[in-house]
């Protein structure tokens, strides 16, 4: 299996702009924003713009919910463009808003839900695939909840962010976990605090078959060439091409705005938390 250098969904930022702009520079595949299924099946014309693919660039549409029939329902509308890989389910997202719903990384340990929504997905004749965390806090990833979800769920692969929803950017990603996920025999992909050609080096000696990146992608989308030791542009020229997408796209201002006010600046805005 070909190791693979991903962009994150990101909520309110990685539109066809982005996605595109970081496909351009390294990304192999990318994702769309989450969007929650039960909007989708309701025709919600918002939430169907959240999982738009306008272009070649080849993308995952990443969903978020646990009603059964809107899933079927969502599905039997749904028509993939040429570009479209297959659906992740967000298992990895620590906003209350969800998991208060028993969402997100709530549905880490809801091992038989999580069964089913893959199942009917693949039985749409779709790729499925997972990004989770490792528990909503300490006590489950000490119970190593997310090794149970890993053997137990056949997905097609399982992104790995390797912090729990309790935890903040400030703590670092707990990269010791991945040999133990690498050895449940399932395609792992590492997530969280990868910024650099050794950190990639020392995830590839530790099995896993791809990296995915989110917050330093959209300070500089042309991070995955970097981390491939390929030739980039500087950030003047990556402002101007992100402009001439967002145009080419017409892109929301919501989504100009977040990325224009991180593109190219260092760690630390204000929109940190936002981002997985």
């Amino acid at each position: 299996m070909i190791f693979q250098y991903m962009l994150a969904p990101i909520e309110d930022t990685s539109d066809s702009t982005l996605r595109t702009l970081c496909h351009r520079y390294g990304a192999d595949v990318t994702f769309t924003e989450m969007a929650r299924f039960d909007s989708l099946a309701r025709k919600n014309a918002s939430t169907w713009r959240k999982i738009e693919i306008v272009d070649s660039t080849p993308a995952y549409v990443q969903i978020v919910g646990q009603d059964e029939q809107k899933l079927k329902r969502f599905l039997s509308m749904y028509q993939p463009p040429e570009a479209f890989l297959g659906f992740n389910f967000n298992l990895g997202c620590p906003s209350p808003a969800l998991t208060s719903h028993g969402l997100g990384c709530a549905m880490i340990k809801r091992i038989a839900k999580t069964k089913k929504l893959v199942q009917i997905v693949k039985s749409h004749g779709y790729n499925c695939s997972i990004k989770m965390r490792l528990g909503l806090n300490k006590f489950e990833k000490e119970k190593k909840v997310y090794l149970h979800l890993l053997n137990a769920v056949d997905a097609d692969f399982f992104v790995i962010h390797s912090r729990v929803a309790s935890d903040t950017y400030e703590q670092p990603a707990d990269f010791s976990v991945y040999p133990q996920c690498v050895a449940s025999g399932r395609r792992i992909i590492a997530n969280g605090d990868i910024t650099t050609q050794e950190h990639v080096a020392q995830l590839r000696k530790m099995g896993v078959q791809g990296i995915m990146i989110g917050r330093p992608a959209v300070r500089d989308p042309t991070i995955f060439n970097k981390l491939k030791d390929l030739p980039v542009p500087d950030v003047e020229q990556v402002i101007k091409e992100y402009l001439a997408l967002a145009e080419q796209f017409n892109s929301r201002f919501k989504y100009r705005k977040n990325v224009l006010k991180r593109l190219g600046k260092p760690v630390g805005s204000i929109y940190e938390h936002v981002y997985g």
